[in-house]
């Protein structure tokens, strides 16, 4: 029957529907800018972090503080204390809400009764398609943010300003800023004035997964190695 043809492309488009936004809730992905003056050497990679005065003691701050120097350790960066440190890492971090609003089509139910109310089952009836109905529904979209500000100490120099933000449906900023973290430090330095866009995968645990930068296949026997990381500037 035609009705039932229609029933199982409806079916099929759900299915296809369902796969597509499972998908996309995999992955982060973070807008990061950054500003740079950077000029440093392996050796001279000493750090410690500054706090505002709102920041002192504070248990949150240790906290982010401590993703922060596990990603900066990555790129040689070793934490010493403050008299002995060449740059201070400065972070600041926050969230706000906004609302969303988005027209959602909305199909009636199909009605055999003739009435002033009736309407087709879906965009397909029987009489030839028709339009949905649409209904306003309002969302809570959360914005999170994180910014890395590294200075010269002897002379207060700005040598890198990185900013990283994501917007979505989670409202942890506790849960987003690993994403951040790793986000704003991806392939350091960026160069003055880089915008980019900066997609992480979720593992199962809600954490980044560790495989978040796909393996190259193996090359083939008698071709040459792949060039070597480069290492940091």
């Amino acid at each position: 029957m035609k009705f039932d043809q229609w029933t199982r492309r409806a079916l099929l488009m759900l299915a296809a529907l369902a796969v597509t936004l499972s998908g996309c809730t995999t992955y982060v992905t973070t807008q990061v800018t950054a500003f740079s003056d950077w000029s440093g050497s392996d050796a001279t990679r000493t750090y410690a972090f500054s706090r505002t005065a709102q920041q002192q003691n504070s248990i949150e701050q240790s906290t982010y503080e401590g993703l922060v120097a596990n990603e900066l350790a990555t790129y040689a960066f070793r934490q010493t204390p403050v008299d002995r440190a060449r740059y201070l890492v400065a972070l600041t971090y926050g969230s706000r809400t906004d609302q969303m609003t988005v027209a959602q089509p909305v199909y009636y139910d199909y009605n055999p009764w003739p009435g002033p109310f009736w309407r087709p089952y879906g965009p397909w009836g029987p009489l030839g398609p028709f339009p949905p109905t649409y209904v306003n529904q309002t969302y809570a979209v959360f914005t999170h943010s994180l910014g890395i500000r590294i200075t010269e100490r002897a002379t207060g120099k700005e040598v890198y300003n990185v900013t990283a933000r994501n917007a979505g449906d989670e409202p942890s900023l506790v849960r987003a800023m690993p994403y951040l973290v790793r986000s704003a430090l991806a392939d350091f330095p960026l160069s003055n004035g880089a915008v980019r866009t900066v997609k992480l995968p979720v593992d199962r645990h809600g954490g980044v997964a560790s495989n978040e930068v796909p393996v190259a296949p193996a090359a083939p026997a008698g071709a040459s190695a792949p060039a070597a990381a480069k290492s940091p500037q």
